[in-house]
């Protein structure tokens, strides 16, 4: 079952920009069945269909080198959202401590119930300007998102061909890791920040 792609609009300002951002979270609601909030922008709540793992851009882009699968994956500005099945956040603690990332300074956080992201640009549409949020790997039909999203199991297997909850967690704590050891090591990021002391496990 294939996705239907909201129908352009003319180019958009003011009222028109509105109008289309209503016509996005109609999208999601129907197509998707997420919910969200808002339209200026939309938002896409977590914790009801999927929780969200956050991560610099640069973790992110390595991480996804080397995982094959994982569940949609959207990139707004610096940072890059990994959707994950709900209840994945409360789990992210206890998880990181068991692959012995706990007490590691990452740039790694969870979003979870009462959450909410900036909604990505539909699949298949241009972003209206530069950093929007938009889909590195969209979701699928709606049929399909149980299957997709990556879900904590007894020992990180699932079975079938999920994504691995416990696979991505260690791939993008490992990359986190790595991004801020090349920070440290080269001074101020871009961003005008400056390195922090290391902390290992």
């Amino acid at each position: 079952m294939a996705i239907t792609v909201p129908p352009p609009l003319p180019s958009v300002t003011g009222e028109r920009e509105s109008g289309e951002s209503a016509r996005w979270a109609q999208w999601y609601e129907r197509e998707l069945g997420w919910p969200t909030a808002g339209t200026a922008p939309v938002r896409l709540l977590t914790g009801l269909r999927f929780d969200v793992l956050q991560v610099p851009a640069a973790a992110g882009h390595a991480a996804l080198r080397r995982l094959e699968r994982t569940g949609p994956v959207a990139l707004s500005g610096a940072r890059m959202s990994l959707l994950v099945a709900a209840g994945s956040a409360e789990e992210l603690p206890g998880l990181l401590d068991w692959l012995e990332w706990g007490g590691v300074a990452l740039a790694l956080t969870a979003i979870g119930a009462g959450g909410r992201i900036t909604a990505p640009v539909p699949p298949g549409r241009m972003a209206g300007r530069p950093g929007a949020a938009a889909w590195l790997r969209p979701p699928g039909p709606r049929h399909e998102e149980g299957a997709e999203l990556p879900a904590l199991a007894a020992l990180g297997s699932r079975g079938g061909g999920a994504p691995d909850l416990v696979r991505l967690v260690d791939a993008v704590a490992t990359e986190c890791h790595r991004v801020r050891l090349m920070r440290a090591r080269t001074g101020p990021s871009t961003d005008g920040s400056t390195a922090q002391p290391l902390a290992f496990s």
